[in-house]
């Protein structure tokens, strides 16, 4: 993989008439800027969804790839928490029929096999390209802190390691990261490489409009944090 293979992917997108990359897109690109995207892999065949499940290792998720399914869940496209290869079987023919019942105009490329992210704290961490400013990078903590209180920080990208540090610690819910009532502390080194890298990132590739990084799921200190879901959308 390498930065043409990235814009390769984003030019493909854009000659199909896309502005959403797929979510094994994304991942192949927020995997060359050594972002934790969880292990992944397009299947367009039982045969093939049953080897990938093998080849990550239980439990799986399978999720439709749609580009055009905005809500996987709202068609039976995502099934979650596979422990066999008569899991992934049974879920595979299981989507093509909830979506052929749901949403039967829709273009199917294949079926994304994907590690099971093991639960955590879910932070978000995203981009959007302002028309004045450039790339902003955002941080916040998951699920109700965002979607209700609008608990995020903003920096402008570029940024450094003291700025994507003060993004994490200037949250009012920053307190959960440090452990809270019997919860042990969290990874912010990881929280922090992460934005690190989503900087360079959108610094880099001026196509990317918008990156979601959400759920991020962070583990206690010393364990990372591992992407969840992903969405890039390009200029």
């Amino acid at each position: 993989m390498s930065l043409a293979s990235v814009k390769e992917i984003i030019g493909n997108a854009r000659s199909e008439g896309r502005y959403k990359l797929l979510e094994h897109e994304s991942y192949e690109v927020l995997r060359y800027y050594d972002l934790p995207v969880p292990k992944f892999g397009l299947a367009r065949s039982v045969d093939e969804a049953v080897a990938l499940a093998e080849k990550i290792g239980y439990p799986v998720v399978l999720k439709v790839v749609s580009p055009d399914i905005v809500h996987k869940s709202d068609v039976g496209g995502v099934i979650v928490n596979l422990n066999t290869s008569a899991d992934v079987s049974e879920a595979y023919k299981r989507i093509y029929k909830n979506v052929g019942e749901r949403a039967p105009n829709a273009r199917v490329y294949g079926i994304l096999v994907q590690e099971m992210v093991p639960n955590g704290l879910e932070v978000i961490i995203g981009s959007t390209r302002d028309p004045t400013f450039g790339p902003i990078i955002l941080f916040g903590l998951g699920g109700i802190f965002v979607e209700v209180l609008r608990d995020v920080s903003l920096r402008i990208a570029p940024i450094t390691v003291y700025d994507a540090e003060a993004m994490i610690n200037e949250i009012r819910a920053a307190k959960i990261l440090e452990g809270y009532r019997g919860e042990l502390p969290r990874d912010k080194k990881a929280l922090t490489d992460i934005i690190l890298k989503l900087s360079k990132l959108v610094e880099e590739v001026e196509e990317i409009k918008d990156v979601d990084l959400n759920p991020v799921m962070t583990y206690e200190a010393g364990r990372g944090a591992k992407i969840a879901d992903a969405r890039i959308i390009i200029r």
